[in-house]
């Protein structure tokens, strides 16, 4: 399948038609890396661990103090045993 590069602005691009981003799972908008291999430009999928950035997320909520109960009267009777 044959496609020309396109100025974007400063930068150049491909466009990869949709069946082709289908056979290796990937939609417009995903992540990709990049690579350069044998002289080849080799794209491959990322793939995001569930989750990812959750944990920086918590800490960062803990230390402004934004990690108060929105409706602490709907709170687990467990809650104060529970340890992080």
């Amino acid at each position: 399948m044959l496609s020309a590069v396109k100025k974007f602005g400063n930068s150049a691009g491909v466009i990869i038609p949709k069946p082709l981003l289908a056979e290796f799972g990937v939609e417009a908008g995903d992540s990709v890396e990049l690579k350069v291999e044998a002289g080849r430009i080799v794209i491959e999928r990322v793939i995001n661990p569930p989750r990812q950035g959750w944990a920086d997320d918590a800490k960062r909520l803990t230390s402004t103090g934004d990690d108060m109960l929105d409706w602490p009267e709907f709170g687990n009777e467990e809650d104060a045993t529970l340890t992080w």
